[in-house]
């Protein structure tokens, strides 16, 4: 057996002849393990309630009775956000994001109710989940429990008499490291085997799950050099214990809270109230497509009747006023596309800023990791509203059809008169099938932060392989 894996075992027996770290560790498990019990009863509860509503929703929406295809325009509908099978591990930014969309015609709706306005405000600090576990108080641990590894053996003298019988200053903090990096695997353990279980009981796809693991195995080693790295350069553990404790504040608390200011300081993102007043203006600029009659459409009218070859609305083969109304929802949608990717432009500017700290804190690459490979991070959700917008364009523009094409523009314009179709026409339309993103899409968005994790590792792992050869030095 080699000096470093004998200089590992004995800090091994030290550490589990330790009540506290035994107790530690057993505590973080319990808490690992009912964070997930209470993740995963979580996302099987909001997924079947989300079904069961988007079923009661379809539903409702084919019971409607004949009548004005138009009416059926104002009616509605409603799509829920079904879960990621990998949202229990890490909720992401659904918790802060809303889950249902009501589709109309003539707007774009953002999503609504989601859980941190529906709950506490304490959901806003964090929510008891495997990845908050590991994210925030799995370091804790760590640093409590290994901050002393090498300077113990300073403070006790013990250091100068292992140099002096031969072992070299790398093999001790090789030992020590390795010590305390089979402390993190034993911690990682439940929450990789949690992950696991989510992955096989939702069929997600391994990948995935896979960069999860090795993203937060990546994590508590970085920890583990950290730990290992003070505890070399320090002359009493009670002072690498205050530089580690201040090291986590820093980087795991204080830096992610800060960076999100930072970036919206930097980006500005208009309130949704000044976006709706600047959407509302540029869309009534647009013309009323209630008002066959508007001037502003006095182009396209006559365009329409050189294509057909007459001279009068009242001539067309098809109905002036579900013509219009096809027109102006192609219009307004535009425009609604227009605002909504300013706005994703925004909060993507805002997601760089905050990218940019993780030079800085770890902590913010391994979360931006973490929810790309989960499917909880802003990506996933514009991939939610934009499918979403589309079958509302889909579906109102179906409706305008059947408006031109099944009712005659008299009969239309006839107050006396009552214009309805069969509700079969609504009923053929196909339900919202939700549809994730490519697995290569996920992985290449958790790859520029697992590429800063990495770096992160790299440039610890040579400052402590450095101070670690100065330790027999500083001895002499």
């Amino acid at each position: 057996m080699s000096v470093a894996f004998r200089i590992a075992r004995d800090e091994w027996r030290y550490l589990f002849r330790d009540r506290a770290a035994v107790f530690s560790l057993l505590l973080l498990t319990v808490l690992t393990l009912l964070a997930s019990f209470n993740a995963w009863e979580h996302q099987r509860h909001a997924n079947a309630e989300r079904a069961r509503y988007q079923t009661e929703a379809n539903q409702e929406f084919a019971a409607q009775p004949d009548r004005h295809p138009h009416r059926v325009v104002h009616y509605g509908h409603f799509l829920f956000r079904p879960l990621n099978p990998l949202a229990a591990f890490d909720p992401g930014i659904d918790g802060f994001t809303g889950h249902t969309l009501y589709l109309e015609g003539h707007r774009q709706n953002s999503a609504n109710f989601g859980d941190v306005r529906q709950h506490s405000l304490l959901l806003r600090f964090g929510q008891l989940t495997p990845a908050f576990v590991l994210q925030v108080l799995a370091p804790l641990l760590l640093v409590f429990f290994g901050h002393a590894g090498v300077a113990r053996e300073r403070e006790s003298g013990t250091l100068r008499v292992l140099l002096a019988q031969g072992v070299r200053s790398r093999e001790l903090v090789l030992g020590k490291l390795l010590a305390l990096a089979g402390f993190a695997a034993l911690a990682l353990a439940p929450p990789v085997l949690a992950l696991a279980g989510f992955a096989v009981s939702s069929q997600a796809p391994w990948q995935p799950a896979l960069v999860l693991a090795a993203g937060y195995a990546a994590w508590l080693l970085l920890w583990c050099l950290v730990v290992a790295l003070v505890s070399t350069l320090a002359r009493r553990g009670r002072d690498a214990l205050l530089v580690l404790l201040t090291a986590w504040a820093v980087a795991v608390i204080m830096v992610p809270r800060w960076a999100p200011d930072m970036a919206n300081a930097a980006v500005a993102l208009p309130s949704r109230f000044e976006d709706n007043i600047r959407v509302q203006r540029d869309y009534l600029a647009l013309g009323d497509a209630h008002n066959p009659d508007d001037p502003k459409f006095g182009a396209f009218r006559k365009q329409l009747l050189a294509r057909y070859g007459v001279t009068r609305v009242e001539d067309l083969p098809v109905n002036y006023k579900g013509v219009i109304a096809m027109e102006s929802e192609r219009m307004s949608s535009e425009l609604f596309n227009r605002y909504a990717d300013a706005a994703f432009e925004r909060q993507e500017r805002q997601n760089a800023v905050v990218d940019a700290f993780s030079w800085i804190s770890p902590t913010l690459a391994l979360r931006r990791l973490s929810m790309a490979s989960a499917g909880t991070d802003l990506a996933a959700y514009r991939r939610f509203l934009e499918q979403g917008e589309r079958y509302r364009y889909d579906l109102v523009q179906g409706l305008n059809r059947i408006q031109a094409e099944s009712l005659r523009y008299e009969d239309d314009t006839n107050p006396d008169k009552e214009n309805r179709v069969a509700r079969t026409h609504w009923q053929a339309f196909p339900p919202f099938h939700y549809t994730p993103a490519p697995l290569a899409d996920s992985l290449r968005r958790a790859a520029y932060p697992g590429v800063v994790l990495l770096l992160w590792l790299a440039a610890t792992g040579a400052l402590c392989w450095f101070a670690a050869g100065r330790l027999g030095r500083s001895m002499r």
